[in-house]
């Protein structure tokens, strides 16, 4: 469970600092032991260039982020690169309780990544057939509730035959609800029934990286070659080619040539294909040509069951009231919530303990996951919303203003103020990128109504109050 912190704080690191960042520095890293008695974490470097350049610039990050997932007040942090007599160095030192991990071995390497770590790598190296595809996701290991049941059946229906249904497909939701796991588990299906199928599974910031590097070395006729020559496209986090004009135009002839010869496309946002700003009107069509299907926070039953599915692939139990119990902070998406059960596996492995409820609460509340505040989810709001409002999510996101379907957004804006920590630009983003003046405003028309109407202000109350207690 031990190598599981380190993912988990991968993905910590990207939330804080970027995903450039946890790309270009820290994948090259790996954690090669903990010990448990003298607090001390043994990390290792690929060179003493990006030794350097961590020791440097990202070791309090690094200690702040591991101090929260290991539940403890301080922490020391031994860093060395990958040489012979460093990695000598790491097995001398006296390790009282540790877990030892081996590193990872790369696929393939980007022409970027290379640069960084001092390798001899050609330029055209970055366009060999790596599809991306990470063999540990399938449709099998996918819980499927009511909240991503219709986005789980359309995936399969594009596994089965790819490029003849729902093309492209288009899957959005907030992050960490599954929406990688399911593009993943389309590539392994495809890839599993014809072995023969070209597949690339992409996040855009990795796309526009690579169409910078194919200008930059004048080699766009091979970028563009690898593109157009597969039969399976998979888009992670779209939403991120806004306003790269060039990287857009590239993208959109890519689109053509791939949906022409009726290969399957694949694209997975955090919003709305219609709410994504900075992109050409063109493009913006195409991303919803065929079927838009999404995800949202599961409920308290849907993520015991992810629990009790993640336990047993790491062959640890996990006992039910412990299952409730996680499942009952109400984490705001899957990835935080299975981080929780991380904290307290990886806790329970390296303290000698059994995994029992006390434990749990120990681990999860020292941490601060009990906090009320992160305990409300965004979708408990809007299904209040369309329970009272009848307006749903890509309605409240919409550019629609009449007067009614308004009043529900400010009231939704209103709420999320008042019962979680987002703040009024995560609350923007989240309606339909908006701006955080919009929510200002938004807020003070509500409260202003509530001060004046008494009917009001206690259908207010109660709204408040079945969030919370829902939580």
């Amino acid at each position: 469970m031990v190598a599981g912190i380190w993912e988990e704080f991968l993905m910590l690191v990207k939330e804080e600092a970027g995903s450039r960042v946890v790309e270009t520095w820290f994948k090259a890293v790996s954690l090669r032991s903990w010990d448990s008695q003298e607090q001390i974490v043994y990390l290792e470097a690929p060179n003493q260039f990006v030794r350097d350049w961590i020791k440097n610039n990202y070791i309090p990050l690094i200690q702040r982020i591991l101090q929260r997932l290991l539940n403890v007040e301080s922490i020391k942090i031994q860093l060395v690169d990958g040489t012979h007599s460093n990695v000598e160095q790491i097995k001398q030192v006296p390790i009282h309780d540790p877990e030892v991990i081996q590193p990872a071995t790369k696929t393939s390497l980007t022409y970027t990544e290379a640069h960084e770590k001092n390798t001899a790598i050609a330029p055209h190296a970055i366009y060999r057939q790596w599809n991306g595809i990470n063999t540990n996701y399938s449709f099998d290991t996918f819980i499927v509730g009511p909240s991503n049941s219709l986005a789980y059946a359309a995936s399969q229906a594009v596994a089965e035959k790819p490029g003849q249904m729902y093309n492209p497909l288009f899957i959005y939701g907030s992050s960490g609800l599954g929406k990688t796991h399911l593009l993943h588990a389309i590539g392994n299906e495809i890839s599993r029934k014809d072995k023969k199928a070209k597949i690339i599974y992409q996040t855009t910031d990795r796309f526009v990286n690579e169409f910078i590097h194919a200008i930059r070395f004048d080699q766009m006729h091979k970028f563009q070659a690898k593109y157009k020559d597969i039969d399976v496209l998979l888009i992670d986090d779209v939403q991120f080619i806004t306003n790269k004009e060039q990287t857009q135009e590239a993208f959109f002839h890519i689109f053509n040539a791939l949906y022409e010869a009726r290969k399957q496309i694949i694209f997975s946002s955090d919003t709305y294909p219609q709410n994504i700003e900075g992109i050409a009107e063109r493009l913006r069509s195409r991303l919803a040509w065929g079927l838009v299907t999404d995800i949202y926070a599961p409920p308290l039953e849907t993520k015991v069951a992810i629990l009790k599915k993640k336990a047993e692939m790491s062959v640890d139990p996990l006992p039910d009231d412990v299952a409730h119990f996680i499942a009952s902070q109400v984490f705001s998406n899957i990835r935080e919530l299975e981080g929780a059960l991380v904290r307290v596996m990886a806790f329970a492995s390296l303290t000698r303990q059994q995994v029992n409820l006390e434990l749990a609460q120990k681990v999860l509340v020292g941490a601060g996951s009990t906090h009320k505040s992160r305990t409300v989810g965004s979708d408990t709001i809007i299904q209040l919303i369309q329970k009272h409002y009848s307006y749903s999510l890509n309605e409240l996101c919409s550019k629609a203003r009449n007067k009614d379907l308004s009043f529900a957004r400010q009231i939704a804006m209103y709420l999320m103020k008042k019962t979680t920590d987002k703040s009024l630009r995560n609350i923007g983003e989240y309606l339909g990128n908006r701006d955080h003046s919009t929510v200002m405003y938004a807020v003070e028309m509500v409260e202003q109504r509530s001060k004046q109407d008494s009917e009001f202000k206690h259908k207010l109350e109660r709204m408040i109050h079945d969030i919370i207690n829902h939580c």
